[in-house]
């Protein structure tokens, strides 16, 4: 893998330690290198499956009858993909597994192509072409992701220890989960910022058995929309993300709302995860009081971090898989427009441009 370097995009993958045990979502840089630098790395095959989304021909991946407990990885840069724990015989023509060893670990992406539309799977972190995933599998998930041989490698269980990654040993991650009115705008304005590995859109505040957006969107439930952002602190610390918070992704004086989103589950709220967090917290906001940061009084409430329920998978990334979405161009994207202006030094490479 490449040295490390904060200006490449960082993944928050699950990863093996030199235990053998999957351990994570850690952060890990994605592995980028030149057209002529994956030649030299990979065979033709591989080079052709895993670069140009080729597809090798049915029957004849060297994986497709393998039996031995293991698991399977990138070809392209180690990770690992699957478990045999969860292959099964589709008959297809290709290995087949009805679940990945670790979500994180994989992307799907839409395929149009053959006149079609199939959902592709990739290498979270080196955007290797895998295959695709289909609504056929077995139980319990139903689902068939089908791979190609040549995009993988087969470590054995007795071996798996062999695949130990240095990012199990990175300096483990914090994260803090906020409430700023609809999540797709505060998951938009966090998403470009350095030291930032990872947003996910949820619900917080409430249980569990209503922890879904049709039921939290009645305004009935505990819950906020809300976002959990897990960052790196040698990059950038809390404080730079409360500014961030208070002063570009809500408004905090707004009460059990933003804009047009009314309801308490739109309210402005932290919530802490320890004593620390919540002391820091408090410590801005008294700060923000006393400068006089805003006209009117901080209504933004601190609560218990009793829970975070990610939210329908269709919410994630939201924003950025829908740039031109009528409330996406009128509320999230001045409120990115302003992270540029305010924060541009403070962004990942290419972030504005994304």
């Amino acid at each position: 893998m490449q040295a490390q370097n904060k200006d490449i995009p960082t993944v928050m993958v699950k990863v093996f330690n030199a235990a053998g045990e999957l351990v994570g979502p850690a952060p890990s840089h994605k592995l980028i290198k030149t057209d002529e630098q994956w030649k030299a790395q990979l065979t033709p095959d591989q080079y052709r499956i895993l670069r140009h989304a080729a597809t090798e021909a049915p029957f004849c991946g060297l994986l497709l009858d393998n039996k031995t407990p293991g698991v399977y990885a990138c070809a392209g840069c180690g990770l690992p993909l699957f478990s045999s724990d969860t292959k099964f015989k589709s008959g297809t023509g290709w290995p087949s597994f009805y679940a990945p060893i670790a979500e994180e670990n994989i992307v799907e992406k839409s395929d149009d192509s053959f006149g079609m539309v199939r959902t592709e799977i990739l290498c979270a972190r080196c955007d290797g072409h895998l295959g695709h995933v289909f609504d056929d599998g077995p139980a319990p998930t139903g689902q068939r992701y089908c791979l190609n041989s040549e995009s993988l490698t087969f470590t054995s269980s007795e071996d798996v220890a062999k695949l130990a990654d240095p990012a199990a040993q990175v300096k483990p991650s914090q994260s803090i989960v906020l409430a700023g009115g609809c999540f797709w705008c505060t998951e938009a304005v966090f998403e470009p910022v350095k030291g930032v590995l990872d947003v996910e859109s949820g619900y917080s505040g409430g249980t569990a058995d209503n922890a879904d957006y049709e039921t939290v969107c009645t305004g009935t439930t505990d819950h906020a929309e809300a976002i959990k952002v897990t960052y790196d602190p040698s990059q950038v610390d809390l404080d730079e993300l409360f500014k961030i918070f208070f002063t570009i992704a809500h408004d905090p004086t707004q009460r059990n709302g933003q804009g047009a989103d009314r309801g308490r589950q739109y309210r402005s709220a932290i919530f802490y995860a320890d004593e620390a967090q919540r002391q820091a917290a408090e410590s801005y906001i008294r700060r923000l009081e006393q400068e006089h940061t805003f006209d009117k009084p901080i209504v933004t409430t601190l609560e218990p971090l009793t829970g975070f329920y990610p939210a329908e998978k269709y919410h994630q990334d939201y924003a950025r898989r829908n740039p031109n979405q009528p409330y996406i161009q009128a509320v999230a994207q001045p409120k990115v427009e302003k992270l540029e202006q305010k924060m541009g030094d403070k962004l990942k490479s290419g972030a504005a441009s994304d």
